[in-house]
């Protein structure tokens, strides 16, 4: 079977390019395929930048198992490419004697996803540690930390064409058809419009990963889920902040609640929200500040009035809507759909910057080689 590109990856975020490389350094011909001006521009760009734990996801799921393991993978990789991260630490505040339960629940599945570094912490315990915490109780997870998102994609991406892979931007895919005889066909657009064969298809492009999936004549529209978008806002600290450990409010449903996060630089930031949306908007409204202030002050009583001002948002790729139990990350190979050399990956959320490096090589052994 002719082709002109051996893999071809659509979505140059932080899991498409995680995946290209994976398969450069497997010795395949790559080209990572991407609708926008450059690497990293929608989800991968507009997130927390924490590396997790793993603790939150239901035993024996994707997120769970792919988290703990790309946190490991993620760890190794930036400490021997010189990729910016601090392992700063994480504390899972109660606020109330009712949410006491939840820490302990939380920890229980912590230790079930095999993160056994959790410690339980009385409310004088946490506040040794964080003088201007205000809290019942808290769980310390200590193998939290945060991430240079764009310094860990332009790695990502010296390694994958180091190994031979190439990008082409402003190349958005059109359309595409499953070749009978194996492969695909497809139709890309942009300056360049071009039609090109490939013998694998990997569709990482996060948000609109479904909606591609049905650009692409041949895959079984039951094997597509129905996509949501659910969109948060970040507002960040004006002055200097009291803490040196993240600091997360006991969850809630479709997020981890209002939660602070620093920086490498040092800058805090709270958020994200939970909005739903009906379409990809990353506009900010200003309006929303004043519902973090009340969620912030749970937890830190000393925020002061006029200290946040408007960051920035992104939107959660999910795969289950607002009345749904939040679903797993979907990795559809051939299992899932009967297609040879394809990878559709949906619902590819948080925590997905942790799992990148896993993701990739779940991804190719849904393609059997690695």
């Amino acid at each position: 079977m002719s082709a002109d590109i051996d893999c071809i990856v659509v979505g140059a975020g932080v899991v498409g390019l995680a995946i290209a490389r994976a398969l450069a350094l497997a010795g395949r011909e790559v080209m990572v395929v991407e609708a926008a001006e450059g690497i990293g521009t929608g989800t991968s760009a507009r997130n927390s930048e924490v590396i997790h734990a793993g603790i939150y996801y239901p035993a024996g799921s994707l997120k769970a198992r792919l988290c703990v393991q790309g946190r490991h993978l993620l760890y190794d990789y930036c400490a021997e490419h010189g990729v910016g991260h601090k392992r700063l630490g994480k504390l899972i505040v109660a606020t109330s004697a009712e949410e006491i339960p939840a820490l302990t629940d939380i920890m229980n599945k912590a230790r079930i996803n095999g993160v056994d570094d959790m410690e339980l912490l009385t409310g004088s315990q946490a506040q040794a540690l964080e003088p201007a915490l205000s809290c019942v109780a808290a769980l310390l997870s200590p193998s939290t930390g945060i991430i240079d998102s764009h310094g860990l994609m332009l790695s990502f991406q010296g390694d994958a064409e180091n190994a031979g892979a190439q990008c082409v931007f402003h190349t958005p895919l059109l359309t595409g058809t499953v070749r009978p005889e194996g492969g695909f066909d497809l139709e890309f657009g942009g300056a360049d419009a071009m039609t090109l064969s490939c013998n694998v298809l990997v569709n990482a492009s996060g948000l609109h990963a479904p909606t591609l999936a049905r650009k692409i004549k041949g895959i079984p529209e039951s094997s597509i889920p129905q996509e949501y978008l659910c969109k948060g806002s970040y507002f960040t600290l004006q002055g200097r902040v009291p803490f040196t450990h993240l600091i997360y409010p006991t969850p809630h449903h479709a997020g981890l609640g209002v939660h602070l996060t620093l920086d490498l630089g040092g800058q805090a930031k709270f958020g994200p929200d939970v909005e739903w949306i009906d379409r990809v908007d990353y506009d900010i409204d200003p309006r929303r500040c004043d519902g973090f202030y009340e969620a912030v002050r749970t937890y830190w009583p000393g925020m002061q009035d006029g200290t946040l001002s408007p960051g920035y948002t992104g939107i959660r790729p999910k795969i289950s809507g607002p009345h749904e139990p939040a679903a797993d990350f979907m990795i559809a190979g051939p299992g899932t759909h009967g297609i040879t050399g394809l990878v559709n990956l949906f619902g590819i959320e948080s925590p997905g910057l942790t799992s990148s490096l896993a993701i990739a090589q779940e991804t190719l052994l849904h393609l059997s080689f690695n």
